[in-house]
């Protein structure tokens, strides 16, 4: 099945504990933000929509709330190199360390010792977010060269059920970016983005066996995910049902971002440190191979922009031939 210790792996989130308090007050409070922000602006549309006749105040209501959640979405999507530089970078850094069996501190100045960590890497909160990106934009890509799932399952005659499972293993991509940065941080490396590359060509050396984990990972966030659903599904609807006008359907919305902010707090360090460590272990004594390489930069313009700036910072390729 997996390969991943369930055990261990809890106790080491439970260990990261001033993490889990952090996510839970960043992401809960993202949260209430959405609430307050729809809230308000389907109040103000109903007091605006009074002077647009007798359906005014339920339409304009409705596109009230519609702006606040935007708003929202788009004060976020700023605010997505932070959220990555303080809260997700610091939780991986201490993550790896307990991994490695190294002594971190608890309370509070866990979280400042990992900003340190996290610093000696990635000066700048830009740096982490452009090696993120570029990451994401390769693992695309992974999947498709190795054909899918279908080329290590093959069952004739049920392509559309392949094409469901290759469309999962696609969602189950969502971490790997956070196991890259692992690996980066934990060789010590000053040269983010060549060590970045190697990290992604080791993984994509084992990439069916991070896939084959990943996938476990996904189906178990989603039962999760669809029991916050429900349970999450009538407090919001109650929050709805005190504001003016029919807006049932923003209790579905919400009760999904309720379940979004726990499965954020409380399963995506679960499933990140479970993920570190089936790639720790898969890699270890490999090498990157220089055919991947090869077939990552042939495949994918991310991976050819990743291995520029690693040629950039290192003074040139020190493994590897493939186009840059």
């Amino acid at each position: 099945m997996w390969d991943f210790d369930i055990g261990r792996t809890i106790g080491i989130v439970v260990r990261t504990w001033p993490f889990v308090v952090l996510r839970i007050v960043v992401y809960f409070g993202i949260t209430v933000a959405y609430v307050v922000s729809t809230g308000a602006g389907a109040g103000i549309g109903y007091g605006v929509g009074h002077v647009g006749g007798e359906d005014g105040p339920l339409t304009f209501a409705m596109w009230g709330g519609i702006f606040g959640f935007g708003l929202v979405s788009v004060l976020l999507y700023w605010l997505r190199e932070y959220i990555l530089y303080i809260v997700k970078a610091g939780h991986i850094a201490v993550m790896v360390h307990l991994i490695d069996g190294r002594v971190v501190p608890g309370g509070q100045g866990q979280i400042a010792y990992a900003h340190s960590v996290v610093r000696e890497r990635f000066a700048e909160a830009n740096v982490l977010f452009v090696l993120d990106q570029l990451v994401k934009g390769v693992l695309r890509v992974v999947t498709g060269l190795l054909g899918g799932v279908a080329a290590f399952l093959p069952i004739p005659g049920l392509d559309g059920l392949m094409k469901f499972v290759n469309a999962v293993i696609r969602m189950s991509l969502t971490y790997v970016d956070e196991i890259i940065l692992a690996y980066n941080i934990r060789t010590g490396s000053t040269a983010p983005f060549e060590t970045g590359r190697q990290g992604v060509v080791l993984y994509a050396q084992n990439a069916r066996t991070m896939l084959k984990n990943a996938v476990w990972l996904t189906v178990m966030t989603w039962v999760l995910g669809a029991v916050v659903f429900v349970l999450t599904l009538a407090p919001a609807g109650a929050i709805l049902y005190a504001m003016p006008g029919e807006l049932a359907g923003w209790g579905f919305v919400l009760a999904i971002v309720f379940a979004w902010a726990f499965i954020s707090a409380f399963v995506e360090p679960f499933v990140i440190a479970a993920l570190m460590q089936v790639y720790f272990r898969a890699i270890e004594g490999q090498q990157p191979d220089p055919a991947w390489d090869m077939r990552l930069a042939d495949a994918s313009k991310h991976f050819r922009e990743l291995k520029e700036r690693a040629v950039a910072s290192v003074g040139g390729s020190r493994w590897g031939s493939g186009p840059a």
